[in-house]
């Protein structure tokens, strides 16, 4: 039920601002609301620049109807997160940043934001030849498991850790950034549409009717230009 003193997200982030961080120099909106994707239960991601404190932190309330996830940095300490998110190749903080609607700024946003949007322009680093074998390697592991398991509760798992490492390894091979939980498919769609379709398909005719053919075929349409599946052979940490 839609909360009957829920404000609009700008005026309520505005409101949030007033009360909680009043003397801060600069504040975004950013999130669902701002791209156009909210849902009856999005929140306010809202990001706030205040020099006043001494490390960052993060903290989630409900206030003007709102469940609200504000992430808090001084004039220097998102710099950290911005090294964090290029080095897992999940850029939450610079996204954010470089989305965000600006609701109050000293002076300061500007720059911040070009730092963002150089991150995300850059894409994540390139992975390495050995990363890939490594990565091969792991995939070829988790689909003989999925090709030779029988018991169904097992077979959901495996099949859920296939989806998350085929698209991570598409992502990356193509200098792309990776995403968690509904962000793997919107950073998959991102980069390939008829790819993130075909991916869809062919894991929910798993899902639903049991059906591992096409998932076995898409696993190796991706690995083959890579040299295929590895097993035999792979090493790691061998001295």
């Amino acid at each position: 039920m839609k909360h009957l003193n829920k404000l609009n997200p700008i005026e309520a982030a505005q409101h949030f601002i007033k009360q909680y961080f009043p003397k801060c120099q600069g504040a975004l909106l950013a999130g669902s609301v701002v791209r156009g994707e909210a849902t009856e239960t999005s929140d306010l991601d809202i990001v706030i620049f205040d020099k006043s404190f001494s490390s960052s932190y993060r903290e989630s309330l409900k206030e003007f109807g709102w469940d609200i996830e504000v992430f808090v940095h001084n004039l220097t300490s998102y710099k950290q997160y911005f090294k964090s998110d290029y080095e897992r190749a999940r850029p939450s903080l610079p996204r954010m940043v470089s989305e965000g609607i600006i609701l109050r700024d000293e002076g300061i946003i500007e720059d911040i934001k070009k730092e963002a949007n150089d991150i995300l322009d850059k894409g994540p680093e390139k992975w390495s030849e050995e990363i890939i074998k490594v990565k091969r390697y792991f995939i070829t592991d988790a689909l003989n498991d999925f090709i030779g398991s029988s018991n169904r509760a097992e077979e959901l798992f495996i099949a859920n850790t296939l989806a998350e490492l085929v698209s991570e390894f598409v992502l990356r091979t193509n200098g792309k950034w990776i995403g968690s939980s509904k962000w793997i498919i919107r950073s998959l769609r991102q980069y390939n549409e008829e790819f993130a379709n075909i991916l869809v398909e062919a894991f929910d005719s798993f899902y639903t009717k049991g059906e591992k053919n096409r998932i076995i075929k898409l696993v190796d349409e991706v690995l083959n230009p890579f040299g295929g599946q590895l097993f035999e052979g792979f090493t790691l940490g061998k001295m």
